[in-house]
């Protein structure tokens, strides 16, 4: 069944979408088989790691818009009570872990996220508690550099720390699906030890299905790390952060329907006012209609197919557009970084600055 049809709009002076029709949509329940087992193993391995390395995307680094609050020195911390509303799309189930050993946050594929705002987004991280975060991008090992020295000096400095002759350290990666865990420990050995890939990658979740042995990633200081699933929560609160989780590739898009996520990408970069996928489609101009700029990318792109019509005279073959081909070239193109770079939690870290006394 085709998305609703609506007007097509120019870049000047366009009424976009206020809000997102969710239509009563849950893409809160994926918990599979490997997930529930992989949280039993790694919750079964941390008496066996120094410190926790969580691994999250860049583009969803802020709240949910569902709840929460701030927190910091001498205040409760919300996100333990409600901590679906703390990191987009985090796994509360983690929060036992990161009480227990140091932690380092990083925010993957910052070649993604639109960083314009870095500094602010650093600035209420820290004020959640979360002192320790580094921005990265895997790909090209930009700030890869940071996250032993970081790993490293919290070890030492922990007050778990009493070892005299073994000095070696090991750290747990964690984090929801396909936020670039494994390419995480593939960047620091190419970086510390010269060498090739450790564990496989890949561009969907679920690649990684199991917590594996200990992977060296570096030789002085010596350092191990553990790779592990990715683990969401099993209900995620906000139906929106679940479309939001879904736009970054952490849920199979069949899940959700690729449609759906083309048309919430739609309306998520018109919001945003980022326009390039106007000249990289060669479309007139920016429309917050999903079926007309579907249709134009499956024309564009070739991916059409003819469908027989029955009519009063006989069969006719109709060119009818694949949309879901070309709802799927939409969401790839964005995901590759073609569409430019993009921060889907813009509009609740700038509501909730304004919400700050």
């Amino acid at each position: 069944m085709r998305l609703a049809s609506r007007a097509l709009c120019g870049v000047a002076g366009a009424a976009w979408r206020e809000s997102f029709p969710l239509g009563g949509r849950d893409v809160a329940r994926w918990f599979p088989g490997h997930m529930a087992k992989g949280l039993k193993k790694m919750q079964g391995s941390l008496r066996l790691v120094d410190c926790v390395i969580e691994v999250h995307d860049a583009r969803i680094s802020f709240r949910d818009s569902g709840g929460g609050g701030r927190g910091g020195p001498g205040r409760p911390r919300p996100w333990l009570a409600n901590p679906g509303h703390f990191l987009g799309g985090r796994n509360p189930l983690f929060q036992e872990a990161l009480g227990l050993k140091p932690h380092v946050l990083v925010l993957n594929k910052m070649d993604l996220a639109d960083l314009k705002e870095q500094q602010k987004i650093i600035q209420h991280l820290e004020e959640e508690g979360l002192k320790n975060v580094v921005f990265t991008n895997c790909v090209r090992d930009e700030n890869i550099q940071q996250v032993i020295p970081m790993v490293r000096g919290l070890v030492e400095s922990s007050h778990r720390y009493h070892r005299q002759e073994n000095l070696e350290c090991c750290a747990l990666v964690i984090g929801i699906p396909n936020v670039g865990k494994s390419s995480l420990i593939n960047a620091l050995r190419r970086q510390h030890l010269r060498k090739g890939k450790a564990t496989r990658v890949g561009g969907e979740p679920g690649i990684t299905r199991a917590v594996m042995s200990r992977i060296q990633v570096c030789e002085r200081p010596l350092m191990f790390l553990l790779d592990t699933p990715g683990v969401l929560a099993p209900r995620i609160q906000s139906v929106e952060m679940g479309l939001k989780l879904a736009l970054c590739g952490t849920v199979l898009d069949h899940l959700v329907g690729e449609e759906t996520l083309a048309d919430y990408l739609l309306y998520t970069l018109n919001r945003h006012q980022l326009f390039g996928y106007v000249q990289h489609y060669g479309l007139d101009g920016a429309c917050d209609d999903i079926t007309r700029v579907l249709k134009h990318v499956a024309v564009r792109l070739g991916k059409t197919h003819k469908v027989k019509v029955l009519t009063g005279t006989g069969d006719v073959n109709v060119i009818q557009p694949n949309y879901p081909a070309a709802a799927r070239d939409f969401l790839q193109t964005f995901r590759h970084g073609l569409l430019g770079p993009v921060m889907l939690d813009r509009d609740v870290l700038r509501s909730s600055s304004r919400a700050d006394p």
